[in-house]
């Protein structure tokens, strides 16, 4: 299936002055946070895709050291700028769990297994944004027609699955309808384009420009959403199959299911605008595996 990954990404560890060096072009955060009780090089590497919502080092910090409190393992958090680079080092065992996308996860199903997925507003799901500039006055998805599109990654659903399977179902190519379309890999960079006239429409995840709006209200109304999706499974954190029951993935599941219980597992969830995470059922993906399936051949 072209944009999904090839699995030959090599990992690399990073020091805490490099990672701060390369933090603010989102390129790598990796860190410390040694416990007492914790073993030499008893580590947890849990990758970061862009799904996760900011690289703000106070946010990444506190996500560092309260799975480092619970869990008793040094946390070492290894971003990327692509899902293709975090899902291949995943697959192939270069970390031991990682925040993914729904997409990729429904296409490596059989190699993955669910380590928890995050609660938005209350449930594991989330939606689909088709944004336009606010003071447009398109209404309909052909409206859209000859414009310049941004899409978030081509391993995304929101930012790109669920639109191209829109265009499918009507027959339509996106490298047709659209006179050109784009990818930022980011999906504040997708709500960027269409805010500043980069591009004149974009594919968004919906839980990321909600939750942009409360911070960077300025920015993001001058964006406004011209359809959602259906509710899809929220993006999950998962893991190989192959450490699916190791003690380090046990005690990673145990600390982000018990995050809402503490004052600093809450602390985290309010930087990230969730209510905590669940043992969901892997069915909640089951709607972006009939979009996968249905475009089979196509992507």
């Amino acid at each position: 299936m072209k944009g999904l990954p090839t699995l030959d990404v090599a990992g690399r560890k990073w020091s805490r002055r490099a990672a701060l060096r390369l933090a603010g072009a989102g390129a790598l955060c990796a860190g410390g946070g040694r416990l007492a009780r914790a073993q030499p090089q008893e580590v947890i590497r849990f990758g970061l895709t862009p799904v996760f919502l900011t690289n703000d080092l106070e946010l990444l910090n506190a996500l560092q050291a309260y799975l480092a409190t619970e869990t008793g393992y040094e946390i070492e958090l290894i971003t990327r700028r692509t899902y293709q680079e975090v899902t291949a080092l995943l697959v192939s065992g270069q970390l031991d769990a990682a925040w993914i996308c729904g997409y990729p996860f429904v296409h490596y199903r059989d190699q993955l297994e669910l380590v928890a997925v995050p609660d938005w507003n209350g449930k594991p799901l989330y939606q689909s944004y088709l944004i336009v500039s606010s003071e447009r006055q398109a209404t309909s998805l052909d409206d859209l027609a000859g414009d310049i599109h941004a899409f978030s990654d081509p391993d995304s659903n929101s930012g790109y699955l669920v639109t191209r399977t829109l265009l499918f179902e009507r027959g339509l190519d996106p490298d047709v309808f659209f006179r050109k379309t784009m990818f930022t890999y980011g999906h504040r960079n997708v709500i960027r384009a269409v805010a500043s006239g980069l591009a004149q429409s974009g594919s968004v995840d919906g839980y990321v420009w909600e939750v942009m709006r409360e911070i960077e209200p300025d920015l993001v109304n001058r964006t406004r959403p011209l359809r959602k999706s259906e509710w899809l499974g929220f993006p999950p954190v998962a893991t190989s199959k192959a450490l699916a029951h190791s003690r380090r993935i046990d005690a990673l599941t145990r600390a982000l299911l018990s995050m809402a219980q503490s004052q600093e597992g809450q602390r985290v969830l309010g930087m990230l605008r969730l209510t905590g995470f669940e043992n969901a059922d892997p069915s909640i993906f089951d709607g972006i595996a009939t979009k996968v399936a249905m475009l089979r051949g196509v992507l």
